[in-house]
């Protein structure tokens, strides 16, 4: 069992998995940092408020933080749109991957196809 982890472990796309989920969490660090100190701020301009978190209404003894909540849609919204210019731009800068199988039908698709074009024979 030992020896099966260990292969699981050394396979290509669990340490692209890794990989991606450090850099993810730098990335947010910085995506974070960005809203807190620079979006908000620009935001409250508008609104009249620095600092969303500081929202809050109370119903009895319950606070409800919705000011909170609006900071992580923002943080949310930006990461998302950051990403897709990520992903957008690596699709233009790297080139799309030439596949060649898809060029010959496989072994299989050709004996499928030949079986099929005898049953077309026979019900005509």
């Amino acid at each position: 069992m030992l020896k099966e982890f260990k292969e699981f472990i050394a396979r290509g796309n669990v340490m692209d998995l890794a990989v991606g989920v450090i850099v993810g969490a730098a990335f947010t660090a910085i995506v974070n940092s960005l809203v807190k100190n620079l979006i908000n701020p620009l935001l409250g301009i508008f609104v009249g408020s620095i600092d969303f978190s500081n929202l809050v209404f109370t119903v009895g003894d319950a606070h409800f933080r919705y000011g909170a909540f609006i900071n992580s849609i923002i943080n949310f919204l930006i990461i998302a749109f950051v990403v897709f210019l990520l992903v957008k731009f690596l699709n233009r800068l790297l080139p799309a991957p030439k596949d060649d199988a898809a060029a010959e039908p496989s072994a299989e698709e050709k004996y499928l196809k030949e079986i099929v074009d005898l049953l077309k024979k026979e019900t005509h």
